[in-house]
């Protein structure tokens, strides 16, 4: 995981850029409608605004550098649809204009993720030392556009993008969103449009919550039930569904298109019902039980001393590990309140191996953190904050932590007492609460080099749509973007909430259904 550079470092003006909002004469008040690099979301490390303003004409041409053609030709696929400009990507462009993509001549800490982005009067250029680099400086240059790009029609319009300069890297490597089709199933379809919405704020990890009580979302071919019974329910005794090992082949490289890698997590040794109930050897009795689409908790575990349980788990990670490149698989371990201490501590002793025999590594739920992990492993911290003797002692031994704390970054929770989707069991969280949290402060022991990153998970119990997923998701999730992506000391309430505001017209243009919360100026 990359560190961060240090508050001095931080306040140094690089290539003659100023921090965001520090005031100077270099500063432009934009034209109305137009947005400037210092609206930014994330916040960038750091951005200037200078007068220039870049038009976007029919002759326009995207340049890509070698080693830049997919990112360019994404480009393009954004762009085309509400200009129906040609806008054809080139390895040269002399005298035209152009939006210029190059791999390498970056400053160097920009590292692997971030980018310079500088933009003239004559030209665009984007400068990054990766494609996933080149490919969230796009996501910053697209909302230097007008919202209006996000349309699928031609819009009869100027295009400009705002002059300025930008050089920017993320302060966490992991910054991920969850989502649970388990509880309710999400086709392919919806978990690709989502994707589609989270990389606009420089996401790069998507968690598949796969398994629980309520249903099994993924065909295992050496347990092929586990899908096509266990997958028939839903929350609520709402219709189920699965993906077949190609289609979530096919999320999955769709995903890494967008420069964003899948995480999938079967969960154990809880939240097991939807198997146990198709296959009865894996209950201690050997009789199936009853399938469950309440939304209750630790009711359910594996039988931890029976070998066919281990015959099972080792064969869905073995599946799973064979159809997913990432380096990382979920292997759950939250609220088993059914299974005893010693019996949750000999599971993952005979589970966690297995992870590296398939040459992945493991992360779960922070309760794993008091079985012995390897170092390589990252719990997932999803409690509300304060002292935990097992996380501070795992972060002391040297595991790193992906931070979710329920009451700032659960998707799922309620806004207000009125909002009629989520749950408020962790409180309820409005935008600012998304947004006032630290990952490094969060729970004593585990500092700023203990953090992987963060993530906002959003549970399904009462979400059943697309347009649910999105308003519960948006706005509050590129706050949680901007915490592992920014440093600490660019963010603030009052500028966030002005930046955010101007994100409106854009996820209207898009379709997003999102909240349109009482502590944001939305005009």
């Amino acid at each position: 995981m990359r560190k961060t550079l240090s508050r001095a470092v931080l306040g140094v003006a690089v290539l003659g850029l100023a921090a965001v909002g520090a005031p100077g004469p270099a500063t432009a008040s934009p034209a109305a409608g137009e947005r400037q690099v210092t609206d930014l979301v994330p916040v960038p490390v750091h951005a200037v605004a200078k007068a220039d303003t870049f038009r976007l004409t029919p002759l326009t041409v995207i340049r890509a550098g070698r080693g830049a053609g997919d990112v360019a030709a994404y480009l393009r696929g954004l762009l085309r649809p509400a200009t129906g400009f040609p806008l054809p990507v080139v390895p040269a462009s002399p005298g035209l204009s152009a939006i210029s993509l190059d791999l390498g001549h970056a400053d160097p800490r920009v590292g692997d993720e971030g980018y310079q982005l500088d933009v003239t009067k004559n030209d665009v250029r984007l400068r990054a030392n990766t494609a996933a680099g080149l490919f969230e400086g796009v996501q910053s240059l697209r909302q230097l556009l007008p919202s209006a790009i996000e349309a699928k029609t031609v819009q009869h319009r100027t295009w400009t993008i705002s002059g300025g300069s930008v050089l920017d890297y993320p302060r966490f490597a992991h910054r991920g969103a969850m989502l649970d089709v388990a509880r309710h199933f999400f086709t392919p379809a919806q978990v690709k449009k989502y994707i589609d919405q989270i990389v606009q704020y420089k996401v790069n990890t998507l968690h598949l919550h796969l398994s629980d009580d309520q249903g099994w979302r993924i065909e295992i071919k050496s347990w092929p039930r586990l899908a096509t019974e266990g997958g028939k329910t839903a929350a609520y005794g709402d219709p189920g569904g699965y993906y077949t090992q190609e289609q979530y082949r096919d999320i999955v490289a769709y995903a890494a298109s967008r420069h964003l890698t899948v995480v999938p997590e079967i969960d154990m040794p809880g939240h097991t019902n939807a198997a146990q109930s198709v296959y009865a050897e894996l209950n201690c009795d050997g009789e199936a039980v009853p399938p469950r689409t309440d939304i209750e908790v630790g009711y359910s575990s594996l039988c931890i001393n029976s070998p066919t349980t281990y015959r099972f788990v080792e064969d869905v990670i073995r599946e799973l590990a064979a159809i997913t490149p990432g380096k990382y698989l979920g292997i759950g371990g939250d609220e088993a309140h059914s299974t005893s201490a010693a019996d949750y501590k000999t599971f993952y002793e005979k589970v966690s191996p297995m992870v590296a025999k398939y040459g992945k590594l493991i992360t779960g739920w922070h309760e794993i953190a008091k079985t012995p992990l390897p170092t390589s492993a990252v719990p997932q911290y999803w409690d509300q904050g304060g002292p935990n003797a097992d996380v501070a002692a795992a972060a002391a031994r040297g595991n790193k932590f992906v931070m979710s704390p329920a009451n700032h970054a659960y998707l799922d929770m309620k806004y207000t007492e009125s909002t009629k989707l989520g749950q408020d069991w962790a409180g309820l969280v409005e935008v600012r609460d998304a947004y006032e949290w630290d990952p490094a402060t969060l729970v004593p022991g585990v500092g700023e080099k203990s953090v992987a990153g963060v993530e906002a998970p959003l549970w399904t119990e009462t979400i059943r749509t697309s347009d649910d997923i999105e308003y519960m998701a948006f706005p509050r999730l590129p706050g949680i973007a901007e915490i592992g992506w920014s440093p600490k000391s660019a963010r603030a309430w009052d500028g966030y909430r002005q930046r955010i505001a101007k994100q409106a017209p854009r996820w209207e243009a898009q379709g997003i259904d999102f909240y349109r919360s009482p502590q944001v100026d939305w005009r």
